[in-house]
């Protein structure tokens, strides 16, 4: 009998597998901590003989190079996957036996990337999941446009092509286990869903729902932003990984602190936007810890920049730090925990601002305030506020000096990346009010909001 154990990074939106038998297992698509997969394996009872890669990565650097040294087991990476480290390059066909009657078998499905594959798992010949990484996700597929913008329509079309040759070749109950989908900027859409099939997906993927011209048509037209970081996710991964330091960083006294603000490092304050906002070292940026942390920190901070956490907690310190090695942010230059009364220095007082709704904002208006809208591209484009400033979140810290004079009311979807941009602005000396709510609430609070 067969398990998988699915490994979820829900701050990255994307899941790891482990699968195997009585005594061997595959890791497939593995996070850069690799204790997790570890742990799992040691549950089962059984040895990691084999390590797979659906392909290099663009969001996140993989734990797969150190844990098939660390494991010795053999570490398949697609065959068309430039590398500078020693694996055994898959194609298309390959199989390989993971335990007694459990096989698993390489399936080219270039898309996601030209080198991307998936790889069915069989029990005792019949197929019963697909590791299907960036190419079938559940209800859409992975974006084609991570690699080389003039290979994005020929990398769509060959999606198409490759969500066709899963569900021709494999039974509908086959189990679809996709790496992206989960919250992942991979994705081209969010999933729809937790759990899906084959058949499943011959019924609602439009990639299999729809012809090839309409597929790749609308598949380019709902491409969103992609996060900076990814440009050092790639070739991270084609070099090898150095393995983590996940050991606490040094600790930051007040001056410390300061220090490194007057320095123009980066100080992040990883509470919940509440309690920012009610007090916060002056300077200091909020990215909550439960916040997707690891997306909108590497997507928004200068690469290679030296950042210093503040945390309530050691374990929200440790949590926040196995958030940022997953995406090649590998040590804090330093780090506090405990509150603003311990991060300051004698004598300074913490700085703040307010938290608002939107029936709040519909008060103030026409008083002359700035409304910052702060949501994606393909949210503005279902509605705004007449006479809001649009500027995605992850573009304010480059563009402050377009946002006009007066004081911000800043929002976003629901609070969260308002949050963030509204300690961009605070750090920056603007006036700003954090509006905390839905969006929904915007045009029942009685504000004007555009359609079309």
């Amino acid at each position: 009998m067969f398990f998988v154990d699915v490994i979820k990074l829900e701050g990255l939106g994307n899941r790891s597998y482990l699968a195997g038998g009585t005594s061997s297992a595959v890791a497939v698509d593995p996070p850069r901590d690799i204790d997790q997969v570890m742990a799992a394996a040691e549950r089962h009872g059984v040895r990691i003989s084999h390590v797979v890669e659906t392909h290099l990565h663009n969001d996140y650097v993989t734990g797969g190079l150190h844990l098939a040294r660390l494991t010795g087991a053999a570490y398949l990476v697609p065959a068309g996957a430039h590398v500078s480290f020693a694996r055994t390059a898959v194609s298309d066909g390959d199989t390989v036996d993971i335990d007694a009657d459990l096989t698993l078998t390489a399936v080219s499905t270039p898309g996601h990337t030209p080198h991307h594959t998936a790889y069915v798992l069989r029990e005792a010949g019949r197929p019963v999941a697909a590791f299907t990484g960036g190419s079938l996700l559940i209800g859409t597929v992975g974006r084609p446009d991570l690699v080389e913008p003039r290979l994005t329509e020929q990398l769509a079309r060959a999606q198409h092509a490759s969500a066709h040759r899963l569900a021709d070749a494999l039974p509908d109950d086959t189990a679809v286990l996709p790496t992206h989908g989960f919250g992942s900027f991979c994705s081209s859409a969010p999933a729809d869903g937790d759990a899906t099939t084959i058949g499943k997906e011959k019924a609602a993927n439009t990639a299999l729902t729809v012809d090839v011209d309409t597929f790749v048509a609308d598949l380019l037209a709902g491409l969103e932003d992609v996060p900076a970081y990814y440009a050092h996710m790639g070739p991270a991964n084609a070099i090898g990984p150095d393995p983590v330091d996940l050991t606490p960083p040094a600790v930051a006294d007040p001056q410390e602190i300061a220090a490194r603000l007057a320095a123009g490092e980066w100080v992040v304050d990883l509470r919940n936007r509440v309690a920012f906002a009610e007090g916060h070292v002056a300077g200091s940026f909020n990215f909550e810890a439960d916040g997707k942390l690891a997306t909108y920190l590497a997507w928004l901070i200068p690469w290679g920049k030296p950042v210093t956490l503040l945390a309530e907690s050691s374990e929200q310190l440790a949590s926040a730090q196995r958030e940022l090695v997953r995406v090649g942010i590998n040590r804090p230059a330093a780090a506090a925990t405990g509150g603003p009364g311990s991060w300051l220095r004698e004598g300074e007082r913490p700085a703040s601002f307010p938290r608002a709704t939107f029936a709040q904002l519909a008060l103030e208006r026409p008083d002359g305030v700035v409304v910052l809208d702060v949501r994606r591209n393909s949210e503005r484009a279902g509605g705004w506020i007449e006479g809001s400033v649009h500027i995605p979140v992850h573009e304010v810290h480059r563009r402050l000096g377009e946002v006009p004079d007066g004081t911000v009311w800043v929002h976003c979807a629901g609070g969260m990346r308002a949050g963030i941009a509204a300690s961009l602005l605070d750090a920056a000396g603007r006036q700003v009010v954090a509006v905390d709510d839905g969006f929904d609430a915007a045009g029942e609070a009685g504000l004007t909001v555009v359609t079309g």
